[in-house]
């Protein structure tokens, strides 16, 4: 029985001895994976450094040449004209906006009663027309008289008010036409008036400063017919066509 247990133990240790590598030899595959990585990586940042190397040369080279390079000599005086052409066209800008918002204060002031002021026109035309319709052989009345008195103050009042806002009437008779101020509704022949003049006034105009608040309603005259040739005299001693 001692045999047969010696057998199996120097069996096993047989086994076991036959699968366990030999250390030297695992320890000689151990050094040479690693010397090969360290060759690997050596190689790899050779190689790297290799590649930077240009990259790092062109970047030297051109800080060089910027450090190096010498600044123009005009650049300082273009520069300070070009901040004076500037400086200069920015007043110009602060200036005719300056004078822009003072136009349009000024035209405020002027014509901001101008949609009043066309209103009230008819007022003063229907005076007018109250006055005018009065007869000459009636404003003697004592009856009428006072009326008609209070009628024509009235309308005085109220053209002294116009004068003061810069309303002015537009009255035309006798002068030439000018489509800018009146307005032509008809036209007559007039012997003593050259064509083209303002021969009848039907309505009054009026302006507000310089600009046209209502045209006048005015005739003016057209040129006459021509007048008829003078027939040809016959001289002396010439004999009429015969019979």
């Amino acid at each position: 029985m001692n045999e047969a247990k010696n057998e199996a133990e120097a069996e096993a240790t047989e086994r076991d001895e036959a699968g366990a590598p030999e250390p030297a030899a695992a320890e000689g595959a151990d050094g040479e994976a690693e010397a090969a990585g360290v060759e690997a990586a050596a190689a790899e940042e050779e190689a790297t450094v290799a590649d930077a190397a240009p990259a790092e040369a062109a970047d030297a080279a051109e800080a060089e040449a910027e450090a190096g390079a010498p600044e123009p000599a005009g650049s300082e005086e273009d520069a300070l004209g070009e901040l004076r052409e500037r400086l200069l066209r920015t007043m110009a800008e602060l200036e005719n906006t300056r004078r822009r918002g003072e136009r349009e204060r000024e035209d405020t002031a002027k014509y901001a009663i101008a949609g009043f002021a066309r209103s009230v026109l008819t007022v003063a035309d229907n005076l007018r027309r109250a006055i005018a319709s009065v007869p000459e052989e009636a404003r003697g009345s004592e009856a009428l008289k006072p009326l008609l008195e209070g009628v024509e103050m009235t309308e005085r009042e109220l053209l002294r008010a116009f004068e003061r806002h810069g309303i002015k009437a537009v009255e035309p008779l006798g002068e030439k036409f000018d489509h800018n101020f009146h307005q032509a509704m008809f036209e007559v022949e007039s012997a003593g008036q050259p064509p083209g003049t303002v021969v009848q006034v039907m309505e009054t105009g009026y302006v507000i400063a310089d600009r046209l608040l209502r045209p006048a309603m005015v005739g003016i005259a057209k040129a006459g017919p021509d007048p008829d040739p003078a027939p040809e005299e016959t001289a002396p001693g010439e004999a009429g066509p015969s019979s």
